[in-house]
């Protein structure tokens, strides 16, 4: 099935929408640079999407939080884009995890490069989970059938 789309916002962002927007136009992809050795790749470390994201949102009026969350079995951050106005937008993202200090760390640290990268709009030329989807076994494509009325609810 579907995830739902989990954002909460202020009663107005057209503020926030335009600045995002002008923030977008001055941002490039986030430099990789740090190593994950699991997939033989590298990744842009949460320091360097932090790098490309802070110059953009200051000078667009754009401020963020990354406040931790989590569960008994996940772990992640709650992310809040603000602007000058007061206006803002927020979304939460947890990810399964050992309940341990190093699971629950690491999970946070994922969700917060992920988040940030995410809520900005900003590309990697490649990413440590594109590594994990290669690994992923081929699946058997389902049967397709015709579709008809029915499906729509017609």
């Amino acid at each position: 099935g579907r995830g739902k789309i989990m954002i909460e916002q202020s009663e107005t962002i057209s503020k926030i929408a335009t600045a995002i927007c002008k923030a977008q136009a001055q941002m490039g992809a986030a430099i990789k640079g740090a190593e994950n050795p699991f997939f033989k790749s590298s990744y842009a470390s949460l320091e360097s999407v932090i790098e490309v994201v802070k110059p953009a949102f200051t000078a667009n009026d754009l401020s963020y939080l990354q406040f931790p969350i989590s569960t008994d079995t996940s772990a992640g951050v709650t992310t809040r884009i603000m602007h000058s106005s007061g206006e803002w937008l927020e979304s939460s993202f947890l990810i399964p995890c050992k309940p341990d200090a190093h699971g629950m760390g690491s999970a946070i640290t994922y969700s917060r490069r992920y988040c940030l990268m995410s809520v900005a709009g900003i590309p990697t030329a490649d990413d440590d989970g594109n590594s994990s989807i290669k690994a992923a076994p081929p699946r058997k494509p389902k049967a397709m059938r015709p579709v008809s009325s029915d499906d729509f609810g017609l």
